[in-house]
């Protein structure tokens, strides 16, 4: 095992790939000499060369289109999206090509592209640089989303991600780049949880609290902080969004009879939306509550200085806990 940040462990995987499989190309703005903004490419262009990692004009559009013709002709291309709201100029290339190519072929055409984005806020970053563009990728039909929060996910699942014939939206939270954790380089792919299954990160009993991305770390937070008044709070880290493990959802809420998501994104049409219709679907007589969500609102993402009172943090997850569970809180007493 080595202990190394999560920039590090993706990092990692990618020189694997990369080591793996010739046929790996990273493309990106400033992902070659400079390293990328957040450093997770440092170092591979000098050790792959340029024709490897390759350092693109600032364009989109234009790098996720080139990646569609390397993926046509036998590629496995992995784009690197500078900040999550970049991303958008390159929207129209993502849901009208990669993920329609394949079922418009008939299944003649594999598009095997890995499109990463760092995402969501906690860095108190400028204008365009925070966003969750999550739900508009989980929508469409032919994508893959996936969002890892840790360094040991990070590492096997951007290397599972290459190697899936399917395109992958590839999120990684940019608040815990520099989070470090164990990662076993030496680990066999094959015997890797498959990137589509959640984890149950804390075993509970009273209520299943469901996140993804840089949330998870402040779900087990608020799991450790509950505990203390004798609540115990089941994790689950979602990490697959398109598609959901809802297997793993339902049998843990089938136990505790309570659901809380929560997610930096807006609350409509978000992630937790879906979970919820799905969960009250499929375990409605085991549900001693209704579901809650505690996510970001319904707003533009807001300045530098006003971000804290938009992303959930510790109190906003455990008022949502408390909610769930019917109990007076001090929150909802004062917004009252």
């Amino acid at each position: 095992m080595t202990t190394m940040t999560m920039a590090k462990a993706l990092n990692a995987g990618l020189a694997h790939a990369l080591a793996d499989d010739d046929r790996v190309v990273l493309l990106g703005e400033d992902i070659g000499r400079l390293g990328g903004v957040f450093r997770v490419t440092d170092g591979l262009q000098a050790r792959f060369g340029t024709h490897r990692v390759v350092d693109t004009p600032l364009s989109e559009a234009g790098i996720v289109g080139t990646a569609v013709g390397l993926a046509y002709r036998g590629f496995r291309p992995v784009v690197e999206i500078q900040f999550d709201g970049f991303v958008y100029p390159a929207f129209d290339q993502i849901v009208s090509q990669v993920a329609k190519l394949h079922y418009r072929s008939l299944g003649r055409v594999r598009m095997p592209l890995v499109i990463r984005i760092p995402f969501a806020g906690g860095i108190g970053a400028a204008e365009h640089h925070s966003e969750s563009p999550e739900a508009y990728f989980a929508h469409t039909a032919g994508l893959r989303v996936v969002a890892c929060s840790n360094p040991a996910d990070a590492f096997t699942m951007i290397r599972q991600a290459v190697a899936s014939d399917d395109p992958v939206v590839f999120l990684e939270p940019k608040r815990r780049y520099h989070a470090k954790g164990e990662v076993d380089e030496t680990a066999n792919l094959a015997d890797a949880r498959p990137m589509g299954v959640a984890t149950v990160v804390a075993p509970g009993t009273d209520a299943t609290l469901v996140a993804y991305g840089g949330l998870v770390t402040i779900a087990r937070d608020a799991a450790l902080a509950a505990a203390e008044e004798g609540v115990s709070i089941e994790v689950i880290d979602l990490r697959s969004l398109a598609p959901m493990d809802l297997g793993t959802v339902e049998a843990s809420v089938r136990r505790t009879g309570r659901l809380v998501v929560t997610h930096e994104a807006g609350e409509q049409g978000g992630i937790g939306a879906e979970l919820v219709a799905r969960i009250t679907e499929s375990c409605f007589e085991f549900l001693e509550a209704a579901p809650v969500r505690v996510t970001g609102h319904d707003i533009p993402y807001p300045p530098a200085r006003l971000e804290r009172h938009h992303l959930p943090d510790l109190d906003r997850i455990l008022d949502g806990v408390d909610r769930v569970l019917g109990r007076p809180n001090s929150l909802s007493g004062a917004e009252a």
